[in-house]
C-alpha cells in the first residue's frame, strides 16, 4: 500500500495518500511532464519554439527536445523559461523534481508536478492521514510498517520527500486546499497515543491556515457519497480538471471529463455529508482531549 498519498514510490514522500517509494521502482524521471509545463506556459505567452528559442538562449533544438521529455533542461533553463514566460514559479519549482532525490513514486510524478501550479486540490481519504497532513512521527510509522521491508536509507528518503511536499500548503497560499477525512483515521491511533496527540494538534494548526479547509466525516454517517474509496482532485492555472485514484500498489491519474464529473458531484456532496468546518475542529479537539 502506498503510505500517505505521494505516489510513495519511495520518492516524493505520500501524499497523504499514497506513493510511497518500493524497492525496485522506477528511478528514471519525469522529463515528459516538466516538457508539457513547458509548452503550456510558452502557448500561454503565444510563442512558437523558433520565437521561444532566441528570448531564452538555447537552440531550437533544445527546447524541442526539452518540451518532448528527451533531455535534462540545463542548469539555468528553469530560471530564463520561467522569467520570460511568466510561469509564477511553476517551471521553477517542477525543475527542482527532475533532479530529486528517490522517494517519489515514478507513477506518482505527473500528479506531483501538476500540484506545484494547482489552483484548487481536493483529497478525500478514507485509509490514512493525507501525506500533506502527516507529522513526522505518524509518516515513520507507516514507513516502518511497510511491506515489503524499507531499509532505513529508504525510509529517510520518503520522509524527506514528503516533508518537501508538505511545504505546498504554506508556500501556495493562493491554492484552496480542502481535505474531507473519516473519523475513525483519528480513532485507530496509528503510532500509539503521543503519535495521534501530535498528528491532531498538526492538523488544528493546519486548519488555521485561510488556504486550508479540513472537514470530518462523522464516524456514524447514514449516507455517504464516497463509499467507492480515496480520490483527489486538481484544477490547473487553465481551469482543466484532473483526478488520481490510489490503490495497493500503483496510481491511477484520471483526465476523461466524465469521470472528474462523477467524482466533482461526489466530492461535493460529501462536503455536505461531512462535518461544518468549526465542528470537525471540534471533534478534533475533544478526540485530542480524550486521550
Amino acid at each position: 500500500m502506498t503510505h500517505g498519498t505521494d505516489g510513495n514510490d519511495s520518492t516524493y514522500g505520500t501524499f497523504g495518500n499514497g506513493g510511497a517509494v518500493r524497492p525496485g521502482s522506477e528511478p528514471h524521471y519525469n522529463l515528459k511532464m516538466f516538457g508539457e509545463i513547458v509548452k503550456t506556459f510558452r502557448k500561454r505567452a503565444r510563442l512558437t519554439q523558433d520565437q521561444f528559442a532566441p528570448l531564452v538562449g538555447y537552440s531550437l533544438e533544445t527546447i524541442a527536445s526539452i518540451e518532448q521529455g528527451r533531455r535534462l533542461p540545463p542548469p539555468d533553463f528553469a530560471e530564463r523559461a520561467d522569467s520570460i514566460l511568466d510561469a509564477f514559479g511553476v517551471i521553477l519549482a517542477a525543475a527542482k523534481h527532475l533532479t530529486r532525490r528517490k522517494g517519489l513514486a515514478s507513477w506518482f510524478r505527473q500528479w506531483a508536478l501538476l500540484e506545484l501550479g494547482a489552483l484548487s486540490l481536493y483529497t478525500y481519504e478514507c485509509r490514512l492521514i493525507p501525506g500533506l497532513l502527516q507529522t513526522p512521527a505518524y509518516a515513520r510509522t507507516l514507513f516502518a510498517d511497510q511491506l515489503p521491508p524499507l531499509d532505513d536509507e529508504q525510509i529517510e528518503a520518503q520522509l524527506a520527500a514528503r516533508l518537501e511536499r508538505q511545504e505546498l500548503l504554506r508556500n501556495r497560499p493562493n491554492t484552496a486546499f480542502t481535505f474531507i477525512l473519516e473519523e475513525h483515521l483519528f480513532l485507530r491511533q496509528l503510532g500509539g497515543e503521543e503519535v495521534t496527540r501530535e498528528l491532531i494538534d498538526h492538523i488544528l494548526d493546519l486548519s488555521e491556515l485561510r488556504n486550508v479547509d479540513i472537514q470530518i466525516m462523522p464516524l456514524v454517517r447514514h449516507h455517504h457519497a464516497g463509499l467507492d474509496g480515496p480520490m483527489q482532485l486538481l484544477e490547473t492555472p487553465e481551469h482543466q480538471w484532473f483526478g488520481y485514484l490510489e490503490g495497493q500498489k500503483y496510481g491511477q491519474f484520471l483526465s476523461d471529463p466524465k469521470v472528474i464529473s462523477a467524482l466533482q458531484m461526489r466530492c461535493a456532496s460529501m462536503r455536505s455529508q461531512a462535518l461544518s468546518l468549526d465542528d470537525s475542529k471540534g471533534l478534533m479537539r475533544r478526540m485530542r482531549g480524550a486521550r
